[in-house]
């Protein structure tokens, strides 16, 4: 029997991750949004193109969650997109009740699932997933890591005028402008970056990194990034549903590791067949813990705001 992704919001990353998945071949796909047609007129546009692709998975578009049931993966990417001049902490209160209403029908329906969460802000967001649906950390996490380090690939690939496969590295903390590029650990087929660009050069290919979503939303004006992010939401679908068991950055609820307690935040985790089956606890600098506190501090923060929304 073939596994089952229910995606939720059919705006330019759902509609993209669907398409992608179906490329693939990884999973059968439920597209869900609110707007009446807009998930079934996708979801049939991306079933035509298996015929000329050549892939075979059903694609089903749906304004309501019977159809998703018992998904083995549902991926949240409905909510607003950020706009130029604002923050994903702008975001914050009303992504809140898209994600809780998401979540909650998505459990109901597939209460064995797997949870990924997209909707920015990113680490709150599946704080809020967590908390609504009672499951264990290992079956809620988000993806943001390996974005920023797609990202931060593609600007060192660029500045060294190397292949984008050559380059390892890893970025931690919270999905904004906080986050933590390791260039310590960042090489180029193991030749450390420190010893092929000077330091100015590593610090301004560390704060593109950081502005990266910025940038795509300066440029497009009326929304954000949604090839890349859905490209990297698909390499950890891909890694559960084929129990590949990558090490990827994930936006994991950490249990004392790094320093924290109760909060997600992006970090190294294996991602199999049971979601995040590991969490690696990489022993920093000073610096770099540093970096990663402020980085918790901030997704603090926003979890204090929602704390006291859903205590009122």
């Amino acid at each position: 029997m073939r596994k089952k992704v229910t995606v939720v919001g059919a705006g330019n990353v759902g509609a993209n991750v669907a398409l992608r998945i179906a490329d693939q071949e990884l999973a059968d796909v439920v597209l869900v949004d609110v707007v009446e047609g807009v998930p079934q007129g996708k979801g049939l546009d991306i079933l035509e193109s298996g015929p000329v692709q050549g892939y075979d998975v059903q694609i089903t578009g749906a304004n309501d969650y019977a159809p998703t049931a018992n998904s083995d993966i549902v991926v949240i990417t409905a909510g607003f997109p950020r706009k130029p001049g604002m923050t994903r902490d702008d975001l914050l209160i009303a992504n809140y009740e898209i994600v809780k209403a998401a979540t909650e029908q998505a459990v109901k329906y597939s209460p064995n699932c797997i949870l990924i969460l997209v909707t920015n802000p990113l680490d709150a967001m599946c704080w809020t997933a967590q908390k609504i649906s009672g499951f264990p950390k290992h079956r809620v996490f988000g993806m943001a890591g390996v974005l920023d380090t797609a990202r931060y690939r593609t600007f060192i690939a660029q500045e060294l005028n190397v292949s984008v496969e050559s380059i390892t590295a890893m970025v931690l903390g919270g999905h904004g402008d906080t986050m933590v590029p390791l260039v310590r650990l960042t090489n180029v087929s193991g030749i450390p970056l420190t010893e092929l660009l000077p330091q100015d050069k590593i610090d301004a290919l560390v704060q593109r990194t950081r502005d990266g979503g910025a940038e795509i939303v300066k440029y497009l004006k009326t929304g954000s990034a949604y090839y890349a992010p859905s490209a990297a939401t698909v390499e950890m679908v891909a890694s559960i549903l084929k129990d590949k068991k990558k090490v990827l950055p994930c936006a994991c609820l950490l249990e004392g590791e790094y320093g924290a307690n109760g909060l997600y935040v992006g970090v190294p985790a294996k991602l199999g067949a049971g979601g995040v089956e590991k969490i690696y606890e990489i022993a920093l600098t000073a610096d770099e813990k540093a970096m990663l506190a402020k980085s918790t501090a901030a997704v603090q923060e926003l979890v204090d705001v929602l704390e006291k929304k859903m205590a009122s």
